[in-house]
């Protein structure tokens, strides 16, 4: 068996008296803190990074990481080919979980909550800042189907970067009709602070009524066993 390494939590944790008053004001604050720390430090490299579960047909849970685009007091969103295997998932069954990490920081950030698909003026603005490459990719990649070869995803690139050259236009690259995203409506945000000796903190907001993130009176806030 290989040795065991073990890590001692310095994190600062999170306390009650700290946490803000709304789960969106908190993960703001959390995600703004990452994002500076990524430039600061470089300790954070992706702080966007989110990872996403959804459950297949057969109820087999499925996770991968995509990067997290659009946060504001509706939830956290993010892009993906929508008939992917995720996007046939969350058509199937919408139920969605996602954390963002930061393991140098001693912070996660976990939602849980139903996946509803992003306005198609959003998905459009948002395909039309991405660089050139990345937008002809979004029609050379058949998501989670296989592929015969690297080389045949190359070729699919290289077809569509012939058809469609860079101009220096938002528009010189078409929106896939496949091309899409999701935002997570939570039910539940949980913070995640890591401590020395594993008494970790664990402050949970829980959804009682209709609101956004930012709405105090749609949330209670409670504490877990770390």
């Amino acid at each position: 068996m290989n040795e065991v390494t073990r890590i001692d939590y310095t994190g600062t944790g999170l306390s009650e008296d700290e946490v803000a008053s709304t789960p969106w004001q908190q993960a703001k604050l959390w995600v703004d803190e990452a994002v500076e720390r990524s430039g600061a430090q470089a300790d954070v490299p992706e702080p966007h990074a989110l990872s996403v579960a959804t459950v297949d047909a057969h109820g087999i849970p499925n996770v991968r990481t995509v990067l997290m685009r659009f946060f504001d007091e509706r939830g956290p969103g993010f892009l993906t080919n929508t008939l992917s295997a995720k996007g046939r998932e969350l058509a199937g069954n919408p139920g969605v979980a996602a954390s963002l990490t930061w393991p140098s920081m001693f912070r996660a950030i976990r939602f849980r909550g139903r996946a509803v698909l992003l306005e198609r003026d959003e998905v459009t603005d948002y395909f039309g800042s991405r660089p050139w490459g990345s937008r002809i990719s979004a029609w050379a990649s058949r998501q989670s189907e296989p592929a015969t070869s690297r080389a045949e995803l190359e070729a699919a690139y290289a077809m569509y970067a012939a058809r469609w050259p860079d101009l220096g236009n938002v528009d010189d690259v078409p929106v896939p009709d496949f091309w899409g995203g999701y935002r997570i409506v939570c039910d539940e945000v949980e913070f995640w602070g890591g401590r020395t000796n594993r008494l970790h903190d664990r402050l949970v907001f829980t959804r009682v009524a209709d609101g956004s993130l930012d709405d105090a009176l749609a949330w209670s806030r409670g504490r877990r066993q770390p």
